[in-house]
């Protein structure tokens, strides 16, 4: 299957918009919608923390009732997390006028929001901007979109595939958010994908949950799982093709472009994560299963004292072997190796007498860096995705709500 990529977004049969309701000062955007003129099938993967923001629990229980969807309300500037009672109604209020502005019924719209946590959302303003957001989405205005949902980010992340199967053209694109607060476990990261594919719901809830899998939930920024951490997907079916169904071979191609699309993304957020200096893909090979083999990487990953090292391109790697040791997981330390872009450093769990610091400090200041780890205890390998840590990461976060 030939598989095309774009960095623009357009999906037949979706509008998008962007705009700046007051949220936040300075007339930056922080309103954003997708809308599909059909009804939609819909999906979602949505975070594991016990602290959970109403919208989280509101699009859950939606989605739970297998309904069509036609929009998705997006706010930023504001969590709307650890509001109480008042969190949920505002969710509801939000949905209702969205839903009349957009002539359609409040349980077609699901909705997120970002930002500090323990404000009251200030639905007044979203209110006063939804019917001129909805006079100004478009099919090609996704970019405005995907500028409305940002916090810390730098820029905004929009991507698109596209491919051809059955003599239908087949496309999915997706904005997403994220910078800092970034361990997802499903699954502050958002995402919000379209697809024109008809897809069964079972297929399109399986599908995400797989391409999620290896993809948003194998990236880390700093360890910290946010409390409104959601990633949502709509198909309209206006491609017209064959259903699909899980198991087909239509359904693993379909798989496979989605998993390429949240990748793509995923992957703009690390590269953006707060402060960041270096792309950093951490490599477990030889485990005795995926599972430790991804619970080993994160130990790395997450590691404040090897993301420092990162940042300061030190090629430490006593820190590397003290992390994977507290992940929990047995291993024997004496037959690990490790390497640095290819230069191994570490044999059987001892420093290589031959490694030239000097060449790994060299290797270490790259933008792009793979730490290598081979257990030697199985086959199973597993990657996982990060960031170095940098003063500007401690910076941002200091002044976060000042």
């Amino acid at each position: 299957m030939r598989l095309r990529r774009s960095k623009s977004v357009y999906v037949p049969g979706f509008k998008a918009g962007g705009i700046a309701c007051g949220i936040k000062s300075g007339g930056v955007k922080d309103l954003s919608l997708i809308y599909s003129d059909l009804p939609a099938v819909a999906a979602g993967v949505f975070t594991r923390n016990q602290v959970r923001a109403p919208s989280v629990e509101y699009n859950q229980a939606l989605l739970n009732r297998g309904r069509p969807v036609r929009a998705v309300i997006v706010n930023s500037g504001n969590a709307n997390a650890c509001t109480g009672p008042q969190g949920m109604r505002d969710c509801e209020t939000v949905a209702q006028a969205a839903a009349r502005a957009l002539g359609v019924d409040p349980g077609e719209v699901l909705l997120a929001s970002t930002g500090v946590i323990g404000v009251p959302l200030p639905t007044g303003r979203i209110l006063h901007g939804l019917n001129h957001l909805v006079n100004h989405m478009a099919s090609r205005s996704w970019p405005h979109a995907a500028e409305g949902i940002l916090t810390t980010d730098l820029v905004p992340k929009m991507k698109s595939v596209e491919y051809t199967r059955a003599r239908k053209k087949i496309l999915i694109g997706g904005i997403a958010k994220g910078s800092g607060m970034i361990a997802p476990n499903m699954a502050t990261m958002l995402g919000f994908l379209a697809t024109n594919a008809a897809i069964s719901p079972a297929a399109l809830q399986k599908a995400l949950s797989r391409a999620n899998e290896d993809t948003f939930n194998r990236i880390t920024v700093d360890g910290a799982c946010s409390t409104n951490d959601l990633v949502l997907v709509l198909a309209n079916g206006k491609a017209g093709n064959p259903r699909i169904q899980a198991g087909s071979g239509d359904y693993e191609a379909f798989v496979d472009a989605l998993t390429t699309l949240c990748r793509d993304l995923a992957f703009m957020i690390v590269r953006d994560g707060e402060g960041a200096t270096k792309f950093v893909t951490i490599t477990v090979n030889g485990a005795r299963s995926r599972a430790e083999a991804a619970v080993l990487g994160q130990a790395v990953a997450d590691s404040l004292l090897v993301k420092t090292a990162l940042f300061g391109a030190d090629p430490n790697w006593g820190r590397i072997m003290g992390a994977l040791g507290q992940a929990g997981v047995p291993f024997d330390p004496e037959r690990v190796d490790i390497a640095f872009n290819r230069m191994p450093i570490v044999r059987n769990g001892h420093a290589l007498p031959k490694a030239s610091m000097a060449h790994l400090r060299k290797k270490m200041k790259c933008r792009e860096i793979e730490i290598s780890i081979h257990l030697h205890q199985g086959k199973a390998v597993c990657k996982t995705y990060t960031c170095d840590l940098s003063y500007d990461y401690v910076r941002i976060n200091a002044e976060y709500t000042t």
